[in-house]
């Protein structure tokens, strides 16, 4: 049989247990959000800033070939392609480099290749000054387009 003060023992330990857990789920909570969370929340925001730069190179070398091919002089042409990669980059808050090369001379000449590469340099967000020498702070990102010259350019 059990003793009276025995039993009373175990019912005033269960209690004290009981009454030390109180409130931690609460802060193992807190804390298991703000560990999982935080690393979570700058991977997104890094990989969307990336896919933001890619993107904006990719738009911005067919639209520049396309604006390159579409030039009604060949004067025009660089200009158009400038232009053209400009405002692709813009829309996407980037300052990007546009190159443009030709397969032939000259470049407007039917069923003429026209290359154009279109390069940014993504920052990565948030990154502090002490871990510069440990993380690298940019992703250099880049897209290529091919365009074609009309196979009637010129002709009446």
């Amino acid at each position: 049989m059990r003793s009276a003060p025995a039993a009373s023992t175990r019912h005033r330990l269960r209690a004290a247990l009981r009454d030390g857990e109180q409130g931690s789920a609460i802060v193992e909570f807190v804390f298991l959000t703000v560990v999982v969370l935080v690393p979570l929340i700058y991977l997104v925001l890094t990989v969307s800033r990336v896919q933001a730069g890619t993107y904006a190179v990719t738009q911005a070398a067919r639209e520049a070939g396309r604006a390159f091919v579409t030039a009604e002089a060949g004067e025009y042409a660089h200009a158009r392609a400038d232009a053209a990669a400009r405002i692709a980059f813009a829309d996407f808050g980037f300052d990007g480099r546009l190159e443009v090369a030709c397969d032939g001379s000259p470049c407007l000449r039917p069923e003429g290749r026209v290359t154009t590469r279109a390069e940014v340099v993504v920052p990565l967000p948030l990154v502090p000054d002490f871990a510069r020498a440990v993380v690298p702070l940019q992703v250099p990102v880049s897209a290529s387009s091919v365009s074609t010259v009309d196979r009637f350019r010129g002709v009446p």
